[in-house]
């Protein structure tokens, strides 16, 4: 399981993309990962990078537990799941304190 430290780092690596996609297209080649600059940053910059901060993460959860139910995989309702396996406040925090 992912600890806070390994979340912050996520999210600020996703930020850095976004913000300064030529930097991290210049590490991707330099460490070996990508050959050609401008193959890593056109990658870099089609994807959306910030798109985090404005999904709604219970739409995510609600719908993977409503196939899961489905298929029969888990027996608790995505309601259940919400209410009882969720807690947002670190995920809110955490988008507040990267605004800055």
């Amino acid at each position: 399981m992912a600890s806070e430290n390994d979340i912050v780092a996520l999210f600020k690596a996703a930020d850095l993309c976004a913000r300064d996609p030529e930097r991290v297209a210049r590490y991707l080649v330099a460490k070996g990962y990508e050959e050609r600059y401008e193959a890593a940053l056109e990658v870099l910059k089609d994807l959306s990078y910030r798109q985090w901060r404005d999904m709604n993460p219970e739409d995510t959860v609600r719908f993977f537990a409503l196939r899961m139910h489905e298929a029969k995989i888990i027996k608790s309702s995505p309601r259940k799941i919400i209410v009882q396996g969720t807690d947002w406040r670190y995920l809110n925090e955490l988008k507040r304190e990267l605004k800055a």
